[in-house]
């Protein structure tokens, strides 16, 4: 029995299951990804990029079964399901535009004699272990930037995913990449070990949850394996002062509801001034309330269901705890199979559970604070540290809280703002790394020194 199925959430049919990869051919699997590093890291950066480029352009000519396939997989409404597959072909092409920048010499000024450079090679083999909430973008943007660097990758999709992780593997296949340099690989846990510790492979990415990334850490550390994590978030979204707070509610449902309210950087506890506060409260929960659930595949549907029943209930039991603990259920908190209803909560204290934990679904918190100071407080109050969200018309209020913020990304008046060129990444339990931009191609490479004398 397979540990990879399809089984549409919405239905709860499986679709179809998935065989895990052999030992024996995993271990051909691992040899073919190092020979084809061997000669991929000598390709000429312009003819690696070329071909990435093609990976992007297939991604844009089967749009349509691309995004078919991950509403089946896991539940994304339609139309959110063709934008991710626009993003990643954004991404991997913003890659092949950009190859001789992320692969240039960077010139040192020396304080002697003759010239320094460093110069960036390709470290080998990669593995990249994605989870199943954007199938199409988090590979996107591990797998283009260390391919076009000259690295070889080895992916481990999430076990709910491996039609999308198969079309993948069939477009970089379909680019011409040659057999090695992207290989998808159905893999236990048990087998990712493996990987890691085995010596042809130089580095491990994983983007999923804390305890996920703790274990391959963990492992990858024990074998001197550099590692990069991309873990979970339970953003702020502070609001102090608007013009409009009609648009201000909009864009932070329109944030909460993104991929069923299962985004990692999406803001999910809500820290507005007193004075705003009951305004606030009032149409957010009219809002969320309003969004249309039902069937991923309708093009009105705003909220489909959860990536499983099991998620569901996970959040169910979230929800529960808190108001058992004492928190208000303005709205929403109940579940019919792996669709939830949009949730508000309210008098949340630090005392109780769901101040700290991250509410993978479509619920979020909303705190009452009576100045900046108290809203930067409860902001960093947590293990979490992705992103945030501040809404001000004071610039230079916003400047302050951007400083203060402990996060790896702050967006200022705006939401949904993710772009290729700009970095992702958070700092505490959030990850240690960053994807996207110019800095996710400098993750796996060797800064290498060249110094020579005049």
């Amino acid at each position: 029995m397979s540990d990879y199925a399809v089984v549409n959430p919405a239905t709860g049919e499986t679709l179809a299951t998935y065989p895990t990869i052999a030992d024996d051919a995993l271990e051909g699997v691992i040899a073919g990804a190092d020979a084809a590093f061997r000669t991929w890291r000598d390709v000429p950066v312009a003819e690696r990029a070329a071909r990435i480029r093609k990976v992007a352009d297939l991604h844009r000519e089967r749009r349509d079964e691309l995004a078919a396939i991950i509403v089946r997989e896991m539940g994304k409404p339609l139309s959110a399901a063709l934008g991710e597959v626009d993003f990643a072909a954004d991404i991997t092409e913003y890659y092949a535009d950009n190859a001789d920048r992320i692969t240039a010499d960077q010139p040192i000024d020396i304080l002697g004699e003759g010239s320094a450079v460093i110069r960036r090679s390709p470290l080998g083999v990669l593995l990249g272990i994605m989870p199943w909430n954007f199938p199409y973008y988090q590979v996107a943007r591990f797998a283009a930037p260390n391919v076009v660097v000259g690295n070889t990758i080895l992916l481990k999709h999430a076990p709910q995913c491996p039609e999308s992780a198969a079309a993948i593997e069939k477009m970089y296949a379909d680019a011409g990449l040659g057999d090695g340099v992207y290989t998808n690989v159905y893999a236990t846990n048990e087998q990712a070990a493996t990987i890691i510790a085995d010596r042809r492979v130089q580095g491990v990415s994983v983007t999923g949850s804390e305890r996920a990334g703790s274990a391959v850490a963990s492992l990858a550390g024990q074998h001197l394996k550099k590692v990069a994590l991309e873990l979970g978030g339970s953003d702020p979204f502070i609001v102090l002062s608007t013009d409009d707070l009609d648009a201000t509610v909009a864009a932070a449902v329109e944030a909460r509801m993104d991929n069923n309210g299962q985004s990692c950087n999406a803001p999910k506890r809500f820290i507005v001034q007193e004075d705003l506060y009951q305004d606030f409260l009032d149409k957010f929960t009219a809002a969320m309330t309003e969004s249309k659930m039902g069937d991923p595949f309708a093009e009105d549907t705003i909220l489909g269901p959860l990536s499983s029943v099991a998620a569901a209930q996970r959040l169910q039991e979230q929800v529960d705890r808190a108001v058992a603990q004492g928190a208000r259920l303005v709205a929403g908190g109940t579940r019919d199979g792996a669709f939830y209803e949009p949730t508000v909560l309210t008098d949340v204290t630090p005392d109780m559970d769901v101040y700290r934990e991250e509410l993978f679904g479509p619920a979020g918190v909303v705190y009452k604070v009576a100045d900046e100071d108290e809203a930067v407080k409860i902001a960093n109050d947590t293990t979490f540290g992705l992103g945030s969200y501040v809404y001000t018309t004071d610039p230079e209020q916003a400047e302050r809280i951007a400083d203060k913020i402990d996060a790896g990304m702050v967006y200022v008046n705006i939401v949904l703002a993710d772009s290729p060129e700009l970095p992702f990444g958070g700092v505490k339990r959030s990850g240690t790394s960053r994807e996207m931009g110019l800095l996710a191609a400098d993750e796996f490479v060797n800064k290498k020194l060249i110094r020579v004398a005049p």
